[in-house]
């Protein structure tokens, strides 16, 4: 097995941590990580001979151009606002360009936005953005991975679906709509196998696993023995109303509203990333159920799941 040169971007945020423990699982695999602060990445990483770390600011083309030269693949984890998702990660795919690097895994990891407008669920217009400049790339090819939506943040206070005082899930729509969910650690690993993959390009699907919020109240009896209480908040048309009034009366109170967005978008059927999947690409990635994910931790650790990565 020939060595893979591994270049990651945003090593030091919740997902580039995940994505870099599995890679160094990998034993022909030599990584370059590249932050701001170097300092931040643990020692459980830096402890191998195989990491180099990499420090600059996302627009320093000083410091971006001998990170990515002799990569075979650069992947991007950053997480940020418009400007970084957008510019920061064209400034990585015009040095990958230049280097002639094959393959750049885009920041995705999102339900399927190939099927948005632009506008729509605006958080993820920097990635039908970024999609459409790798395709002007003749040499460096994009890499796309789809994996609905994570899972660790859903149960968190910023979704509002889990109430852990009156153990209550709380939904829009029928209740018999999919939830598309993937962890962070399950995709992690899929990405993992993606990058080892060199003919692995394009749109790639992945999903844990994909039940209605009926169906996850019931993994919560099996998992720990209680029948949470289902509240329903309203129609998908009401939601629609709701969060484009929110978003009307007070723009600038992105978070007030952006979670709104998100769960429309979601579960309304216009970004399924399944039924079909890509999962039996690489049966070494066992998908994580939403059983499996309730089954790791308490239901305390639950509303702190994502903030604990």
């Amino acid at each position: 097995m020939s060595s893979l040169t591994v270049g990651l971007a945003g090593i030091t945020g919740k997902f580039g941590r995940l994505l870099a423990r599995h890679l160094l699982q990998t034993p022909n695999v030599h990584l370059r990580g590249y932050a701001r602060d170097p300092s931040r990445v643990p020692s459980a990483l830096t402890d191998s001979p195989r990491l180099k770390l990499f420090q600059g600011e996302a627009f320093d083309d000083a410091a971006i151009k001998p990170f990515v030269s002799g990569c075979d693949v650069v992947v991007c984890a950053y997480l940020g606002n418009d400007d970084l998702m957008i510019e920061g990660q064209k400034k990585l795919i015009e040095a990958c360009e230049e280097a002639g690097v094959p393959r750049y895994v885009a920041s995705d990891w999102a339900l399927d936005y190939t099927k948005l407008k632009l506008g729509e669920l605006f958080p993820k217009d920097p990635m039908i953005h970024v999609k459409a400049y790798l395709e002007t790339k003749k040499t460096t090819k994009g890499v796309h991975i789809l994996i609905g939506g994570f899972m660790d943040p859903l149960l968190s206070p910023f979704f509002r679906v889990w109430d852990p005082e009156t153990k209550t899930l709380r939904y829009w729509g029928e209740g018999d709509e999919p939830w598309e969910g993937t962890s962070y650690n399950n995709a992690a690993e899929f990405t993992a196998a993606v990058i080892a993959d060199t003919s692995a390009v394009g749109i790639k699907k992945y999903l844990g696993d994909r039940k209605s919020i009926r169906e996850i109240a019931g993994a919560f009896k099996t998992v720990y023995g209680i029948e949470p209480k289902l509240e329903r908040l309203g129609s998908l048309d009401d939601l629609y109303k709701r969060m484009h009034a929110l978003r009307a009366d007070n723009p600038s109170d992105i978070y007030g509203y952006m979670s709104l967005f998100f769960m429309y978008y979601w579960i309304n059927g216009q970004t399924f990333v399944g039924p079909d999947t890509d999962n039996e690409q690489y049966p070494q990635v066992k998908p994580e159920t939403w059983e499996e994910f309730l089954n790791k931790r308490t239901l305390d650790q639950l509303p702190h799941a994502y903030f604990s990565l």
